[in-house]
């Protein structure tokens, strides 16, 4: 799961697809394309959207998106289109580009859906986007367990 900056939607995302599926046998991480915020816990409105539907993300901390990533994940869920095209940059092969997709293809396919950063807005952004990935890991984590 990849945002900007690693403390809003990729963690969110991290902890909604954790709780939907067997953690011994899929491993989900986070991560941004920006180092502003490594080390740092997630925003705290994701922290409490989180708590509000039973998720605890407080043991997450960001960190950067590397080309080491491509090599440990197989599949990589960027938030919006300019993550997208931030990590895509960093790929070396088609093998690489194909494991990159929008998140939210998985509830509105080939319609380059971002979601929409909520940091500087209020809480009802986290609410929204709260929604939004939610369907989307509903679908990635049924994919998974195929």
């Amino acid at each position: 799961m990849v945002c900007l900056g690693n403390i809003c939607r990729s963690p969110l995302a991290e902890g909604i697809l954790k709780s939907k599926v067997d953690t011994t046998k899929v491993y989900v991480d986070s991560a941004g394309t920006g180092h502003w915020h490594v080390g740092d816990l997630p925003d705290k409105r994701s922290i409490a959207i989180g708590q509000k539907n039973k998720i605890d993300i407080t043991s997450q901390r960001g960190r950067q998106f590397s080309k080491k990533d491509f090599d440990e994940f197989d599949h990589i869920y960027v938030m919006d289109n300019s993550n997208k095209k931030n990590v895509l940059a960093l790929a070396e092969d088609d093998h690489q580009r194909d494991k990159v997709k929008l998140i939210l293809d998985e509830i509105f396919p080939g319609e380059n859906v971002d979601v929409p950063d909520p940091y500087l807005g209020g809480n009802e952004g986290f609410e929204n986007i709260y929604k939004m990935l939610d369907e989307a890991c509903i679908k990635i984590a049924k994919k998974l367990s195929h």
